[in-house]
Parts: C-alpha cells; sequence; structure tokens
C-alpha cells in the first residue's frame, strides 16, 4: 500500500472511530496528535470529513466492533466487518469530494510569520502566526474553515452569497464586517473592527440562539459557553495589534504574556516561579523581539533570565 493510501485508510478509521458512543478526550488528544504530525495527515482527514459531511452519509456510519484491548490499540485493530466499511468511507468520500476538494486551497503560516491573502471574490484575510486556514470561495459558495490560529478577515458584502467562517462546532457568518477570529483547540476569540457577524452553533451542536455582535464586540467562546465583552473599541484594537508586529499588555499577568510571545517564536520562555508568573505587566512589544522583552524583564524588574537555547527560563 502506497503511503498516501494508508494516509487515506487511516483517516477513515478515525471518522469511523469518532462516531462511537465512548469516543473520549483521550481518544482526541490522539487523534490531535495524528493530524499534527504533518500537514498529509491533516489534508486526507480534511477531504475525507468534509466530503463524507456533504453526502450527509456520517450519521449513518455504524460503529465496528469494540475490542477489550488498551485504547491507543483498539483503532488499529478493525474488525472484518469494520474493515470494507472503511474502504467503502474512502471510496465513497473521494468519489463526492472531487469536486469539492479542487477548489480548496489550503493556507499556512510558520511560527512568527504572517501572510496577506485576496479571496476570488475580493475579501482580503491576514493570517497571523502558526496558522491554518482552509478556503472554498468559488461561484455561489464562500466558505473558510479555521482550524488552528488567527486569521484577520476584511469581507466584501454580499446578501446573496454569504461568507461563513466554520471554527469547530461554531460558524461566523458575515453581515457587512471587519473582525478577527483566533482559535486555540475549543477556545476561540472574535472581534468585531466594524460591521456586524453573527455566531451562531452548527447544526451538529446545541440548539442555543445566534448571538449577532456589532463594531467593538469581543466574544469569548469554550466548548458551549460563549461570553460577550460588548463596546470594548480600545480592547479589539489591542488584541489585533498582531497586525502591527506588536504585542499589547494592559495589567497581563506575565504567565500569559509568557504564552504570547511563545506562539512567535521557537524558543520558549518558561516561567518557573509561580508567584513570578502572577506579576502584572503592562506595555506594547514587538511580537519577534524576545531578547528585547527578557531584557526588561531583567533590567526593570530585577528577574533572573537563563537561557538555554530552546527555552528561556524566568525565576526571581
Amino acid at each position: 500500500m502506497s503511503d498516501s493510501a494508508s494516509i487515506e485508510e487511516i483517516s477513515a478509521r478515525w471518522l469511523l472511530r469518532r462516531e462511537e458512543a465512548d469516543w473520549s478526550g483521550e481518544d482526541q488528544v490522539e487523534l490531535d496528535k495524528w493530524l499534527n504530525s504533518n500537514m498529509e495527515n491533516k489534508v486526507a482527514y480534511w477531504r475525507l470529513e468534509h466530503g463524507w459531511r456533504k453526502a450527509d452519509r456520517l450519521a449513518a456510519l455504524q460503529p465496528f466492533s469494540p475490542a477489550p484491548a488498551h485504547r491507543p490499540r483498539r483503532l488499529w485493530r478493525i474488525s472484518a466487518t469494520a474493515a470494507p466499511l472503511a474502504a467503502c468511507l474512502i471510496l465513497c468520500v473521494l468519489t463526492v469530494s472531487s469536486v469539492d476538494v479542487a477548489r480548496h486551497k489550503t493556507y499556512v503560516t510558520e511560527i512568527g510569520a504572517r501572510e496577506i491573502v485576496p479571496l476570488a471574490d475580493g475579501t482580503q484575510i491576514e493570517l497571523n502566526t502558526a496558522t491554518t486556514l482552509r478556503t472554498a470561495v468559488q461561484g455561489q459558495v464562500r466558505e473558510v474553515w479555521l482550524d488552528q490560529g488567527e486569521v484577520y478577515f476584511e469581507v466584501v458584502h454580499d446578501a446573496t452569497r454569504p461568507f461563513v467562517v466554520h471554527v469547530g462546532s461554531r460558524t461566523l457568518t458575515d453581515l457587512g464586517t471587519k473582525f478577527s477570529v483566533r482559535r486555540n483547540g475549543d477556545h476561540v476569540e472574535v472581534a468585531v473592527v466594524s460591521g456586524r457577524v453573527q455566531l451562531e452553533n452548527e447544526p451538529v451542536a446545541t440548539t442555543s440562539m445566534p448571538v449577532t455582535l456589532a463594531r467593538g464586540d469581543i466574544a469569548t467562546v469554550h466548548g458551549t459557553s460563549t461570553s460577550v465583552l460588548p463596546n470594548s473599541i480600545d480592547k479589539v484594537d489591542d488584541l489585533l495589534s498582531w497586525r502591527h508586529g506588536l504585542l499589547v499588555f494592559d495589567q497581563s499577568n506575565l504567565a500569559d504574556a509568557a504564552s504570547e510571545f511563545n506562539r512567535y517564536s521557537r524558543k520558549k520562555l518558561i516561567i518557573t516561579d509561580p508567584t513570578i508568573a502572577r506579576m502584572r505587566i503592562s506595555g506594547r512589544f514587538e511580537s519577534n523581539n524576545l531578547d528585547g522583552f527578557t531584557r526588561l524583564l531583567r533590567l526593570a524588574y530585577g528577574l533572573n533570565v537563563a537561557d538555554e537555547g530552546a527555552v528561556v527560563k524566568i525565576s526571581d
């Protein structure tokens, strides 16, 4: 079996496994680990998942027989009944989604990189560090999927062709909008610069009512919970400072500030003292100037900075 065929088969097994009633957080961690191991895995999985959902067949799948072995091994022990089903999944999805896949584009930025991309409809998107975004913008279809990272959208409004952003189990629909979306797993943050955007659950999720966000609104989503900070224009400006290569902290704790810097650098900041981690810090910093930030911590705050190559440890 070729490498590509093997990846397709493993992707199909994951899709089947996700439909089992006992799918758990540990299973999701294993899936995420496999997806993040290389881009070929992600592309294959996305293609199968999207095609199968487009065909409205995923709900009809039967779970394959559980094995009494440990969880990490159960996935790979497909029964004789499930094996043809997995093969059928691959064959059907590849057939159904061949046209859709052809019009999809994937954009990926490395750690510390940013990229501005014009879409076919005139919409402009800007990808922040370590971001993966898929787009399907052609004809009457205007959809994008944010798999990880952060994106700023300047959408060309067209009432006859809604612009839809899929973020995990949530969707954002443009109502004439400039907005940003940041995703880290099931944690999502939406900041509206102008216009309005509608935030709602996918049909497969809960039945909660959509939320309409306006200029200056910031929505924070974690799982099925959503909170909205209204009319916070200055805060929105701070959140979008990354577009100018800056990080803005306003009484942020040092642990959160370090986490932000770690998004933009392969060299990671580690706060070794819990008390130091809770220390408050304010200011505007260049996102790619980790050395300048640690120099400030050493000179202005009297902290100990130990550069060990791959990591920088901060202590009292």
